[in-house]
């Protein structure tokens, strides 16, 4: 029977109402669907599938050099494809021409998502300048006017209902933009979980101060255990009013990565921590996401400045493979779950991944794989979710010359500057976090950017 009083919610109040009966489903192990399911028959559809036109984002940032590795993963096309024994890349010989992108791109044997079809690509754009060394590089994500992509994106995603709409492991820096919201920050990825229990805790306590909704949400709740199953739930959902210790406790079992998970994402024992790190963040990003949980995650990652990385290949390709390993098994997540703000896509439809870093370190040479980079560039890569061309927008050769791009074209120009194109590259990442909104990117910038993105979704 259709509630009137949720079925008619609006605006806040029914984001509020989603927020917390994503917390609340979470804590009773009720699958995504049987929580839109219920929702639907009390609220009617409108309200249980509220696709609002923006998509979560996770920016790993690699921080002290760490940035270097993610180019073995997408090499620029002509270090890949030289013979010069010296440049840094590890597969010469070994490469495959990826079939599908919009511009070319060269694959690595270790190059995730080969298999999953041509909207799981990867866009690389000259973007920034050489930052060597910080943990907290900013330049390759400047939208321009003092404005920095991750807090621009977090801007965009306040439609999106959630109970803390950025999560960041530190350091990081998340600049500035009108309307972003405060980030939630923590130490370490496995702090996350606990992060998550306190804030959905708290949010349902905070519900008793709404006296208009709070008798809808509450009885919409314990309707939420009948679709468990569970009746021994009706005692501790009483206790909910008093405490929040039982949403806390079953959100952690629901949260943390388990152990059999870790293991296909190619962690093991012997496996180094920043390795373990990044696999760690992304399984809990998948958990928070499918939930409603947060919007969007930024996680410093591999901060090891690899100078020597060429001089142990057994490290050098576990850490290549583990990374490819790490990738493609969280994309095979993001597509095995429904978006919980839009049930007809998958997360892996709605989630923007970005990459960035202090100095990726020069590819034209392996031997002590230098901090210097011709003409001081940078670059970003980017998962657009099928919203953004692929393959490389400019890039550098084995020659070392540096090539920028025509954001109206997308043809490459060489001789520009990385930092040339830094603007139009982050002014994409908010076209693909906006669905291809412009109207909604035109607060942050102008740039014409029609040879980056796809007006019509792959």
């Amino acid at each position: 029977m259709v509630d009137h009083r949720i079925k008619d919610l609006s605006g806040n109040s029914r984001r509020t109402f989603l927020k917390f009966a994503s917390a609340v489903g979470a804590g009773l192990a009720v699958s995504h669907t049987e929580m839109l399911n219920y929702i639907a028959d009390v609220g009617g559809h409108a309200l249980a599938d509220e696709c609002v036109g923006r998509n979560r984002m996770v920016s790993l940032i690699g921080g002290d050099g760490g940035f270097a590795w993610f180019q073995l993963l997408w090499p620029h096309n002509g270090v890949a494809k030289n013979g010069n024994g010296n440049v840094a890349f590890h597969a010469l010989g070994n490469t495959q021409d990826a079939p599908d992108t919009d511009k070319p791109q060269v694959w690595a044997p270790e190059t995730p998502w080969k298999t999953l079809g041509p909207k799981r690509r990867m866009t690389a754009m000259m973007a920034g300048t050489n930052q060597t060394h910080t943990p907290t590089p900013s330049s390759p994500v400047d939208v321009g006017g003092g404005i920095n992509v991750l807090a621009a994106a977090a801007a965009m995603h306040q439609s999106l209902p959630s109970l803390l709409p950025v999560i960041g492991v530190r350091p990081f820096d998340f600049g500035n933009a009108p309307g972003a919201p405060q980030v939630t920050t923590v130490g370490a990825p496995e702090d996350m979980v606990d992060l998550f229990d306190s804030a959905a805790s708290k949010a349902v306590l905070a519900a008793h101060g709404d006296a208009a909704n709070y008798e809808a949400y509450y009885k919409a709740f314990l309707g939420l255990n009948k679709v468990a199953g569970r009746a021994t739930f009706q005692r501790q959902l009483r206790i909910t009013k008093a405490s929040a210790n039982f949403l806390g406790k079953n959100l952690a079992s629901v949260l943390r990565p388990r152990d059999e998970d870790l293991a296909r994402y190619g962690i093991n024992g012997g496996t180094p921590n920043k390795l373990r790190a990044i696999a760690y963040t992304l399984l809990t990003s998948v958990n928070a996401f499918k939930m409603g949980l947060t919007s969007s995650v930024i996680m410093p990652c591999l901060r090891d400045d690899p100078h020597g990385a060429f001089n142990d290949m057994n490290n050098l390709q576990m850490t290549v493979g583990t990374l490819g390993t790490i990738f493609e098994e969280f994309m095979k997540d993001l597509e095995s779950y429904k978006d919980p703000s839009c049930s007809n896509k998958t997360l892996a439809d709605t989630t923007v991944m970005t990459i960035h870093g202090d100095t990726p370190k020069d590819p034209t040479d392996r031997s002590g794989w230098p901090d210097g980079t011709p003409g001081n560039s940078n670059w970003l890569y980017v998962y657009g979710a099928g919203h953004l061309k692929t393959g490389w927008f400019g890039g550098i050769g084995a020659n070392g010359g540096v090539s920028g791009f025509d954001p109206k074209t997308g043809e490459n120009v060489p001789g520009m500057s990385s930092n040339q194109t830094t603007n139009a590259a982050n002014a994409a990442v908010l076209y693909a976090v906006t669905q291809g909104d412009k109207v909604a990117i035109q607060q942050f910038t102008a740039q014409g950017i029609s040879g980056l993105i796809r007006e019509t979704l792959q």
